[in-house]
């Protein structure tokens, strides 16, 4: 599980290591700017998360045929995540498109608005390799072979790092283009990212003697209408979660750029600490198939509990940081004296619901390595939309608790959720071993 899961956290790692690079790199222009790519990012990912998710049903489909030791089936899968990729695109590039024009209407500043709509746009090129990459990374994991997409995620960091600074600020004779410099960065890695898993993909075909593009399966309705079968649900459970931490971002808009500043500082330490159980949940869910795949429901079983005390140990490791050390995290960010002043008490919010949100997302994996989506998505619906948000929004706007009522309702929806995913955890990992 650690050798599984270890590649795949630091992966994820640098999943959010991007959106963090951009946030630090256009610091300097001041709150203004970093509430500005935190709407961007805010709106863009709900969408193409949702393209994402589409593609989650690889880790099911990928691994228990690995598990089967059917590797055909694996590649065929692969063509398949490939083909749904470039036919979710098109809509979803539209539907962000078309939500640029909307910040203003929604009562952000227009320091904010302006710069956010521009960098969204710019963004907003980067979805066909960013769901390409996906599509092959759910491979490459299904098969084993995950220490290449650390590698790539390393290489692309570093790319986007260096592109910022070179387009946002107009270093080596490049023009000065601000935050869509950062936003044109980020869209090269990606394009970066999908072209490197394609080739480590075409070389561990080509080892096995199967070359990726020889034997190219083309569009299969059954085998899509399955994919989408799956993926579904689970893309509906990650806009169902995004969506509420987006609406969260939304709503600190209307307060001051001080506390949307404040609130994107603290999201993204509780995104990158989500990362390692996230990357614990990808482990688990092909471990979860694996063993399935080769009918051996113990594994199974033990392959989930594992990941789950690797996940939820690490986020209480977590908690204890940001309890003891939230000034200094926030100072990486700024020194602003008002964002200094209001950080420490929103990180320790974020320290409260540290295992909480391990729990709940590695019981999401190991459910999914059974071919179980809908289940989380209806415990987010609950948790979120009809829990947690309306707490939340209440607290803050009704009863004037500003950023901190919102984060409270969030709280809320966590613990829900966790207790309903790791129940039914239990019981299905139980049920799985009595029927087989």
């Amino acid at each position: 599980m650690v050798a599984l899961a270890v590649p795949v956290v630091l992966s994820e790692l640098g999943w959010v290591a991007q959106g963090i690079v951009d946030t630090i790199m256009v610091g300097k222009l001041g709150p203004a700017a970093i509430g500005a790519v935190a709407l961007g990012n805010a709106v863009f990912y709900t969408p193409a998360l949702f393209g994402i998710g589409l593609l989650l049903g690889l880790d099911t489909l990928v691994s228990q045929a690995y598990g089967r030791k059917d590797h055909d089936e694996c590649h065929r899968w692969l063509a398949q995540g490939v083909w749904l990729a470039c036919i979710a695109t098109p809509p979803l590039m539209l539907l962000i498109f078309a939500a640029s024009f909307g910040f203003a209407h929604f009562g952000i500043t227009p320091q904010v608005a302006t710069p956010a709509a521009s960098y969204l746009r710019v963004l907003n090129w980067g979805m066909l390799p960013l769901l390409l990459y996906a599509g092959t990374r759910r491979y490459l994991q299904g098969v084993g072979d995950v220490r290449v997409i650390t590698v790539t995620y390393v290489v692309a960091n570093l790319l986007n790092w260096f592109g910022n600074w070179v387009l946002i600020y107009g270093k080596w004779g490049m023009p000065a283009l601000g935050v869509n410099g950062s936003a044109l960065s980020t869209v090269v890695s990606r394009i970066f990212m999908a072209l490197a898993l394609m080739g480590f993909a075409w070389r561990y075909e080509r080892k096995r003697g199967h070359p990726l593009f020889r034997h190219w399966a083309a569009p299969a309705i059954a085998r899509l209408r399955l994919l989408v079968k799956l993926g579904v649900p689970a893309a509906g459970q990650i806009v169902l979660e995004v969506g509420a931490w987006n609406l969260a971002t939304l709503s600190a808009g209307w307060l001051t750029p001080v506390a949307l500043a404040t609130h994107q500082i603290a999201l993204n330490y509780a995104s990158l600490t989500y990362m390692v159980p996230l990357g614990v949940s990808a482990a688990a869910a092909v471990s979860v198939g694996h063993a399935v795949g080769a009918g051996d429901p113990e594994r199974a079983r033990r392959a989930g509990w594992l990941a789950l005390g690797l996940g939820t140990g690490f986020m209480l490791l977590a908690a204890v940081v940001f309890l003891v050390a939230p000034g200094p995290l926030i100072a990486l960010y700024t020194r602003d004296p008002q964002v200094m002043a209001v950080g420490p008490s929103l990180l320790g919010l974020a320290a409260a619901f540290q295992i909480f949100d391990g729990i709940q997302t590695v019981s999401t994996g190991a459910l999914r390595g059974l071919g179980e989506t809908r289940v989380p998505m209806l415990a987010n619906l609950v948790g979120y939309w009809v829990l947690g948000l309306p707490l939340g929004l209440s607290l803050c706007f009704v009863l004037h608790w500003g950023i901190y009522g919102l984060w409270i309702g969030l709280l809320l929806a966590l613990i829900v959720i966790a207790s309903t995913l790791l129940a039914r955890w239990r019981r299905d990992s139980a049920r799985l071993v009595l029927q087989m």
